[in-house]
């Protein structure tokens, strides 16, 4: 779209109609959010139903006993080492225990699961196919 067929659009239009739309420009139950997801259903009787589901849970571990504190202080002074990537964790545990199979001759392509791999993605969390797979 041109300038001037823009600056035509909001003279016949009006100004406002041009500015962007944001929660404090609609009305008073419109609420455009920060990528929280509502708890529940509104009905067409403008009453809000809450879904015992769509409440998230949070999973709190027990800390009684647990000697290290929930704070990390902001002194702590800074790692020495590289951070821990999936494919420097790899290098440091699998891949040892692929080599000494193979050089024994115990090493079999069907068997991975024993090294930690994983045919299917079912009850994960993240799936890597088809949603959020990397193409």
């Amino acid at each position: 779209m041109g300038v001037l067929s823009a600056l035509t659009r909001g003279l016949i239009r009006g100004a406002d109609r041009m500015a962007e739309f944001t929660s404090k420009k609609g009305a008073r139950t419109h609420n455009k959010g920060r990528t929280a997801r509502p708890t529940g259903l509104r009905l067409s009787s403008r009453k809000f139903i809450s879904v015992q589901a769509m409440i998230p849970e949070f999973i709190v571990p027990k800390l009684e006993g647990f000697k290290l504190k929930p704070y990390v202080s902001y002194r702590t002074p800074q790692g020495t080492g590289p951070p821990v990537t999936a494919e420097g964790l790899f290098a440091e545990v699998i891949v040892p225990q692929i080599a000494k199979d193979f050089d024994e001759g115990t090493f079999n392509k069907e068997q991975l699961e024993k090294y930690g791999f994983e045919t299917t993605q079912d009850g994960k969390v993240f799936k890597l196919y088809p949603k959020n797979f990397v193409r």
